[in-house]
């Protein structure tokens, strides 16, 4: 579904019409419109996200892929992948989407990545989204995802950003913040920390997110109301069926990126209170600096 959505963008900020398609509506849709704002998904560079560009000649291990978004972007850009989750369905499914795109060398391994079975300084790209959080002891998590990278390989990393993640405290299932859900969160300080600890130079940082952030509140507000998210068992990730609410906030959403100031105005509520934080980072060279 997200390649679909992708094939419909151009990296100018695109617009709809007031009387949009139901697609052009959806969540996952408006989400995907605000992404590429804020600097992701550029077929036309090859950049994952601004700063993070992904050619034929890397090898890109995305740990704890999920549905794969950043794998199946880097197999578009002609790279071999490796893609490791700890639930055997999620690789299992991404591993015919790559297998159907790709002619590289590709691997997909169900792991929690504490070991990862790889050699050292397997990849030229490493990407771990959204998934520090969910970590026990993220130092020594994070020690292995260094291993991966050769030398001057780059890194993708994102987490929750802390003021969103206090807000849904009381509105999201207790159980959201309970392993194997999230058990940290990051101030921006803890995060630089941890990537700059493991032996990392932070190349670019940014925040962005508004709209997850008051999606997320929605989405557990429809959740509840549609009976779906009793104490103990969280759906915590956004999918279809989607409900009214989180309906509505996304045609909200739209609206105001199509204003002459909506790209303006998004900007200022990323500003003050983001869904997530992102660092691109490099490994060091052997002699110790960054290429």
């Amino acid at each position: 579904m997200i390649r679909r959505l992708l094939a419909r963008f151009r990296p100018a900020a695109p617009t709809a019409p007031a009387a949009a398609s139901p697609i052009h509506a959806s969540p996952r849709y408006v989400g995907l419109r605000d992404a590429v704002l804020d600097g992701w998904f550029s077929s036309d560079t090859g950049e994952l996200l601004k700063g993070f560009k992904i050619s034929a000649d890397d090898t890109l291990l995305d740990v704890g892929c999920g549905e794969g978004v950043a794998t199946l972007f880097a197999v578009r850009q002609g790279a071999s992948v490796i893609f490791t989750d700890s639930e055997h369905d999620k690789v299992r499914d991404l591993a015919r989407q790559v297998a159907a795109q790709s002619t590289q060398a590709n691997l997909g391994l169900v792991s929690n990545s504490l070991p990862l079975p790889l050699t050292d300084g397997c990849a030229s790209k490493v990407v771990c989204m959204e998934v520090l959080e969910h970590i026990d002891q993220p130092e020594p998590f994070m020690a292995e995802l260094v291993r991966m990278g050769r030398p001057g390989a780059q890194f993708l990393f994102s987490v929750p950003a802390p003021v969103g993640e206090q807000l849904q405290k009381g509105i999201a299932p207790a159980s959201y913040y309970q392993s194997p859900n999230h058990v940290q969160i990051f101030t921006p300080e803890r995060f630089a920390a941890l990537v700059e600890d493991a032996g990392l130079v932070i190349e670019h940082r940014q925040a962005n997110g508004f709209f997850w952030v008051m999606g997320m509140i929605f989405f557990w507000a429809g959740e509840r109301a549609a009976g779906r998210a009793p104490e103990g068992a969280v759906r915590d990730r956004i999918q279809e069926p989607f409900t009214p609410l989180m309906e509505s906030w996304a045609r909200t959403w739209q609206d105001l990126l199509d204003q002459p100031d909506g790209l303006a105005i998004k900007q200022m509520l990323d500003g003050l209170m983001p869904k997530s934080q992102v660092i691109i980072a490099r490994k060091p060279l052997a002699g110790g600096d960054a290429p």
